[in-house]
């Protein structure tokens, strides 16, 4: 598994179609995941598209010596394109991963040809939304369970027990760190920010999602003009790997919509 050296850490990526001339697709986990959240997803854009998956500093084999964390998800975005030559690419992004994605696009909007927000409305700097998610999750059911058991629909849990574990166990090939950087202080977009946004962007999201309720995800669609947003019934927090094929045909369409026949 390739990976880049900086400062006092390293920056671990997995790659796929290196070859592909065409479109680049990053895709960025969330907090109870590493680059193998993909493995669904990996083999079926590799086909088209060169693949890029990256372990978010603190997670997987990505270490985070200094406790950074966060404040620097979205430079570490830039040190990864920057470093392979990367000048634009497609962004898939799932809960925390939206963090990275929405503020680099919004950071470098030239960069970013297709967004996807997968079950996250990208953590940016608006009080009135993260009260009103808070007030979601603190009365949703589960709520005082771990984030790995509330990331999945209960009715998916009790029907495959086989991927429930391998959600749990590619969560615990996690370090355990006690910071990851939520309490540095640190750049995020604004809501006049997300407001600007002209790149192309979809939201998807599960209808049993009680970790960012569909309520709250439509709230930021409404602010991006042109974004696309689509309910996934059935799923919980985690529709990508709930429920693989659905979710790799709905960003199969979207792509294709943006990029026609790649």
């Amino acid at each position: 598994m390739p990976s880049i050296e900086f400062e006092s850490s390293t920056l671990f990526y997995d790659e796929q179609n290196p070859n592909q001339k065409e479109e680049t697709i990053l895709f960025l986990h969330g907090a109870a995941g590493n680059h193998m959240s993909w493995w669904q997803q990996m083999p079926h854009f590799r086909e088209r598209y060169r693949c890029l998956s990256l372990d978010q500093r603190g997670f997987g084999r990505s270490m985070d010596p200094d406790g950074l964390g966060y404040s620097r998800f979205v430079d570490d975005v830039e040190l990864l394109l920057d470093s392979l030559n990367i000048n634009d690419c497609i962004i898939i992004a799932q809960s925390m991963g939206g963090r990275s994605a929405l503020g680099f696009t919004v950071r470098n909007p030239e960069r970013v040809n297709a967004l996807v927000m997968a079950d996250t409305w990208g953590f940016f700097d608006w009080e009135f939304l993260d009260n009103k998610l808070r007030e979601f999750t603190s009365k949703g059911p589960g709520a005082s369970k771990p984030l790995v058991h509330r990331a999945l629909a209960r009715d998916f849990q009790a029907n495959n027990p086989e991927k429930t574990f391998l959600y749990q166990q590619i969560q615990a090939l996690n370090p355990v760190l006690i910071d990851k950087g939520k309490d540095i202080p640190y750049w995020q977009p604004s809501k006049e920010d997300v407001e600007k946004l002209a790149v192309p962007c979809l939201f998807i999201v599960g209808n049993e999602d009680t970790l960012t309720p569909p309520e709250i995800i439509k709230e930021v669609h409404q602010l991006i003009a042109g974004s696309q947003f689509i309910l996934v019934p059935d799923c919980g927090h985690s529709v990508y790997f709930e429920a693989p094929e659905v979710f790799n045909g709905i960003v199969d369409d979207f792509l294709h919509e943006q990029f026609g026949d790649n």
